[in-house]
């Protein structure tokens, strides 16, 4: 019987579908995805497979209402709809494979049932957590405007005070009123570029073309400068290869490359450096940001999740940057990672497919 088979190599089948979890590029792995999403996959479909089997199967009400419930799990738990969909296929192929390979009396009716079971958990467990992530974002996007218009409001009002103080004349616009006024026009460039990218992407409005990294970089460290001078930070774009270049939507690709910049900026101390570079690997762009915050406290949780915790002292902006990076370059193919440097800082890596005329490095033999 399919569910005694499952029973039997449990564990091999965990460990191969771990296998196939960690091998695939995406959606992107979590360690809570391997220790229990995994497992309590299997779990679910060994349970069912054994009722199937009785006189009295699961009814398919019933089936239903389980998955609705694990998805409700997973979306607790931190995972994607595209995870949930994918673990499913994952332990289904596992599963298969196995069976395969040691020739196992599995019939065809059985693998009928189990493909009929994962159907049915897939569609309710996916029903359930768009639900749920519906409500969850509609919630979240009021608290995102309410909190977006306190921190406009808030720039705004710094800004006018201190353009009234330097137009009284009592002071020098060199001084540290006209470095006041700077920074909060920059703050308040950086709040509407937030909600550009938000809109844009919420819309799902791309307007792609192809990208010099070159002149884009360019571009960005024009910006980039003014920043780096009120907070006394040094900032450097090393070389660029002319050749690199991407097929993106500039507006949101250069929105995420400045949210990783601004937030190196953000937990920099004072005359240390930020550094960007870009570079090919493969048929794939990495684009690094590096800072000298002295790196990643111990314990912090996602930095990528919206008004979510930060990494330090500073508790000023809305958390939202890098949770709009990431999901402005996960709708371009890619993913953002990052590379701790305890005592010195971290590496925020933008890993994005490169245009196809682009130079590429040599495959590694």
């Amino acid at each position: 019987m399919l569910y005694e088979f499952i029973t039997l190599h449990r564990d091999e089948i965990i460990a191969r579908t771990r296998e196939r979890v960690q091998g695939r590029a995406w959606p992107s792995v979590s360690s809570r995805e391997l220790d229990y999403g995994v497992p309590r996959f299997l779990t679910q479909l060994s349970e069912t497979l054994r009722l199937e089997a009785t006189e009295t199967p699961y009814a398919i009400e019933a089936i239903g209402s389980t998955a609705a419930r694990h998805g409700a799990e997973l979306l607790t738990a931190g995972f994607s709809v595209a995870q949930v969909v994918q673990d499913y296929g994952d332990i289904c192929q596992a599963i298969t494979e196995i069976a395969v390979a040691r020739s196992a009396p599995i019939s065809v009716e059985e693998f009928h049932t189990l493909n009929r079971l994962l159907d049915t958990a897939i569609a309710e467990a996916v029903t359930e957590h768009t639900r749920l992530t519906a409500e969850r974002r509609s919630s979240e996007e009021v608290e995102r405007l309410g909190q977006t218009a306190h921190e406009l409001r808030d720039e705004l009002n710094t800004a006018l005070l201190a353009f009234h103080t330097l137009k009284r004349g009592t002071v020098g616009i060199g001084g540290s009123t006209g470095a006041v006024l700077g920074r909060s026009l920059a703050n308040l460039r950086t709040l509407v570029d937030h909600a550009l990218s938000a809109v844009r992407l919420a819309a799902g409005n791309q307007q792609r073309e192809r990208i010099t990294m070159r002149a884009f970089l360019d571009e960005i460290a024009a910006a980039s400068m003014l920043h780096a001078e009120y907070r006394h930070l040094r900032f450097s774009v090393e070389p660029v290869d002319p050749r690199l270049a991407v097929h993106a939507d500039p507006q949101l690709l250069g929105s995420a490359v400045m949210n990783l910049i601004h937030n190196a900026f953000k937990y920099t101390p004072a005359d240390g450096a930020v550094t960007v570079k870009a570079q090919a690997a493969g048929d794939r762009l990495h684009l690094e940001v590096a800072d000298e915050c002295g790196g990643i406290p111990a314990g912090k949780g996602d930095l990528f999740e919206p008004f979510g915790e930060r990494r330090g002292r500073d508790r000023s902006g809305l958390g939202l940057g890098l949770s709009l990076a990431r999901e402005a370059v996960r709708a371009h193919g890619g993913d953002i990672h990052i590379r701790n440097l305890p005592g010195h800082g971290c590496v925020f890596s933008i890993d994005l497919p490169l245009a196809l005329e682009s130079v590429t490095t040599p495959a590694s033999v």
